[in-house]
């Protein structure tokens, strides 16, 4: 299953696909008709995602990719769903047939990289990252930095991650989940002051979480802010009573 650290970027794109404009050949038409019915079932499916209920996903990705077997979209899209299915071997299949159907699309790349990631095959799972960066044309290059850097820091490359964390926020200053990363990151290495720097720009754009709460809490209390730590801490018991991060704050009280 994904990390859930990772984003995944599913790539739908909107209109008609192209070959719409019939030539008069009965072939042509039905072609442009399986394709124009292949895309309804897999904008269907991640309406249905969306809605997290999965069992109608499935189905109608699954019309979708029987359909037309070639689409690289919908391939991707019932990877996805695998993935939070937590079937890994099936993900694994679909987001690899993705890639191969579909070998310059930064989003595919991107996703079968986060997919090589967390089953440690690092080195290929860089070169997907890699390619997808190096396309041009790509939406949002900064999710591929934040899921590389992701990548390195889990596997104790702490040097390449924060280059990766720093490029995405180049690309994107207001990217919480690379704020978070950074946060974390400098937290490690004992930048107490950049930590909480980038704790507070996360804050500024996205709601404190269990997470980020106790990491505020380890920050404030290594830089021995004893007001802030508490503040913190009293958020984290009265908003998220039952989380791990929680249960974490009262074992290192009770020390």
């Amino acid at each position: 299953m994904m990390h859930k650290n990772f984003i995944s970027v599913l790539i739908l794109l909107f209109g008609f696909l192209g070959g719409c404009t019939t030539t008069g050949s009965n072939q042509t038409k039905t072609t442009t008709d399986q394709e124009k019915t292949a895309r309804l079932n897999l904008e269907l499916g991640m309406a249905y995602m969306e809605k997290k209920d999965y069992e109608k996903a499935m189905k109608r990705l699954q019309k979708a990719i029987k359909i037309d077997p070639r689409y690289a979209d919908a391939h991707n899209a019932i990877a996805i769903l695998y993935s939070r299915l937590g079937e890994d071997e099936k993900a694994g299949t679909h987001f690899k047939k993705a890639v191969e159907l579909a070998p310059d699309d930064p989003g595919a790349l991107n996703n079968y990289g986060q997919y090589l990631c967390s089953h440690d095959q690092r080195e290929q799972a860089e070169t997907m990252f890699k390619r997808a960066l190096e396309n041009p044309l790509y939406r949002t290059p900064e999710i591929a930095h934040l899921n590389a850097g992701i990548c390195a820091k889990e596997n104790g490359d702490l040097e390449q991650a924060e280059i990766h964390f720093r490029a995405a926020l180049k690309k994107n200053p207001k990217l919480a989940p690379a704020l978070f990363q950074m946060a974390d990151l400098s937290f490690q290495l004992k930048r107490y002051l950049q930590a909480r720097a980038y704790l507070e720009r996360y804050a500024s754009v996205a709601r404190h979480n269990p997470r980020t709460l106790w990491l505020a809490i380890r920050t404030e209390r290594a830089l021995g802010n004893q007001d802030a730590e508490a503040s913190y801490a009293l958020q984290l018991k009265n908003q998220f009573p039952d989380a791990q991060e929680t249960r974490l704050l009262l074992k290192s009280e009770a020390n």
